[in-house]
Order: C-alpha cells, then sequence, then structure tokens
C-alpha cells in the first residue's frame, strides 16, 4: 500500500468519517462537564460576596464596603478591563447607580440582587472565555491520543510549553502536559518537530498543524532564519476542528477546506507538494462524502474522526513515519 492510500488503514468509505451518535451525545456531555467546572470560581466567589455583603445593613454602607469593592463594581456591569480606565470618581458613580437603581428597590433582598448581578456579568466573561473551549478541548484530546501512541511505541519525545517557550524532555510523569503544550519533537530516521497554531509567514494566516523537517533548537518564532519561515521544510499541514455540534459540521469544514486550499496554492507556487490532513470531531454525511472524495483524488493526504480512537491512532502512526 502506498503512502497516498494510508488512510485507508482506517477509512473504508465515507460513512467511516460520520460521527456516531453516540459520539455527538458523549461530546455535549464532555462540554457542559467542562463549562461547569470553569464557572466554579464564580459560583464560589458569588457565595464569599452573599456572605461579606449580608454584613451591610442597607444597600448605602456598600459603598463603604473597600474589601468587596471590586466584585459590587462586577456587580454594576463593570468588567475587569473597563475598571483599569474608571477613575475612583467613575467607580463611585457606577456603584451608586447599582444602588439606586436596582439594589434599594429589592428592600430586604439587596443582597441577592447584588449577587444575581455579580454572576450576571461573571457570566458574561465566562461566556468569552467558552467560546474558544471545544477548539481547547480537542488539542488536548488529539495531543493526549498522540503522546499516548509514542509512549507505547516507546518512541522518545520533547515538548514545547506555549508560555515558557521552552523544550522539554518527556519523562514518566507526563500528566496534563497537554494543558501547557505548543509542540512536540521527535525521531524517526530525522528530526521532526510538530506546532500547533502557527502563523505561516507565507500565508499570513493560522495553521492548526504544522509537521517540518527540522530539529527543535531550528524553530525560533521571532527569527526569520526560523525553519518555518523556509517552505522545504513543511512536510504536512493540518487543519483540526473539534466543535462537536452537527448544526455547525459544514461551516467548520468549510473553513478548514479553504484554509487548506490557500495552503495548497502557496506551495505549488514554488512546486511543493506538502502532504494536508483534516481531524474533526463532528462530521456529518455530505461533508464525509465531499473529504473522501478528496482522499481518493490524492487532493488531502489523509483524515480521520476525533471521536474515534482507531482513525486517531492510524493517522498518528502515519504521521509518525513521515
Amino acid at each position: 500500500m502506498t503512502e497516498s492510500m494510508s488512510y485507508r488503514d482506517h477509512l473504508t468509505s465515507s460513512d467511516s468519517l460520520v460521527t456516531p451518535y453516540e459520539e455527538t451525545r458523549a461530546g455535549f456531555i464532555v462540554l457542559a462537564l467542562e463549562k461547569n467546572r470553569k464557572a466554579t470560581p464564580f459560583v464560589e466567589e458569588a457565595k464569599a460576596l452573599k456572605v461579606l455583603a449580608s454584613k451591610a445593613p442597607n444597600p448605602q454602607k456598600l459603598l463603604k464596603m473597600t474589601e468587596i469593592r471590586a466584585s459590587i463594581l462586577t456587580a454594576a456591569g463593570v468588567s475587569d478591563k473597563a475598571t483599569n480606565h474608571l477613575s475612583d470618581n467613575d467607580k463611585d458613580e457606577a456603584i451608586r447607580g447599582l444602588i439606586e437603581n436596582y439594589l434599594e428597590p429589592s428592600g430586604k433582598y439587596f443582597v441577592d440582587e447584588l449577587v444575581y448581578r455579580f454572576l450576571l456579568t461573571r457570566g458574561d466573561s465566562l461566556g468569552g472565555s467558552l467560546r474558544n473551549l471545544a477548539g481547547s478541548l480537542c488539542e488536548r484530546k488529539f495531543t493526549r491520543a498522540l503522546i499516548s501512541t509514542m509512549s507505547i511505541q516507546h518512541k522518545k519525545y520533547k515538548w514545547l510549553h506555549s508560555k515558557s517557550r521552552k523544550w522539554i524532555n518527556c519523562s514518566a510523569d507526563d500528566s496534563n502536559i497537554e494543558l501547557h503544550l505548543k509542540g512536540l519533537n521527535w525521531q524517526t530516521s530525522k528530526n521532526r518537530t510538530l506546532i500547533y497554531n502557527l502563523t505561516i509567514p507565507f500565508i499570513k494566516k493560522n495553521v492548526d498543524l504544522c509537521l517540518f523537517n527540522c530539529a527543535s533548537d531550528e524553530i525560533i518564532f521571532s527569527n526569520k532564519k526560523s525553519c518555518h519561515y523556509s517552505l522545504e521544510k513543511y512536510i504536512a499541514l493540518g487543519e483540526l476542528k473539534g466543535g462537536i455540534d452537527p448544526a455547525g459540521a459544514d461551516e467548520h469544514w468549510k473553513t478548514a477546506n479553504s484554509a487548506l486550499g490557500r495552503i495548497r496554492a502557496c506551495f505549488r507556487k514554488k512546486k511543493l507538494k506538502p502532504r494536508t490532513f483534516f481531524v474533526g470531531a463532528a462530521i456529518e454525511k455530505a461533508m464525509a462524502q465531499e473529504i473522501f472524495k478528496q482522499l481518493r483524488k490524492g487532493t488531502l493526504s489523509n483524515a480521520a474522526n476525533l471521536t474515534s480512537d482507531e482513525q486517531l491512532v492510524s493517522i498518528f502512526e502515519w504521521l509518525l513515519q513521515l
């Protein structure tokens, strides 16, 4: 079997790519649990705010309670970012508006009203952080499965810490590294380095996964001598879509397909043809048929459904032998 037919190792037809209902349901549950986990700190803050605010005999006394001033401002609808641009007088005015318009009319239940409004503003900020939740969970699952595949094969690797930008050797305890990982490096007959979420200089667009023929220290993000400035160093580029909602599946594929098309066009100008691949969580029937058609034509090198362990391991084996 030729490398161009590697997708046949785990796909027999377009139906193989379609996300089963059971996996869609499981994906929604995982998202719900993660949302609850992320909301827990806000709920605990609200409980503490209620206890402390209850010491005020009336709403006006809240103006003097400096220890919970930041939380009262939150309840007034002032975000943490907006706070930095307001004077103390502006903040007092916001709090007075909260007291006069909402807390005093609530009578003896003013503390409850304060807590409700605190949670309302906190909920908005939580909603912003949750917009990319599916993508983050997708990356973590992809990374953990890839690391597990390498571990089973006793393949040594180094991983790039997303904040420190330092490469760290693998160890026996690799739990939770997927939370902080931006790249992986391993060796086959040559050095291979995989970087997540990289803006390719020639396209000026972000690509989810880029596999390079280079050592880890040849990736220097702010340096034009870095190997990601050399088109010849790219081995494979992939799009990773973690949204599990079937209603958004087609849109995710259109975005990914458009990105992969731009990539191929850019490299084609230099008479280069790196592999391109797609991994998605929500894959519907019509979308699966289009993906499989591209695989058969050789337009797309490989594809897998993120919810299938068998397909993930197979595409990782393909990546690791490139």
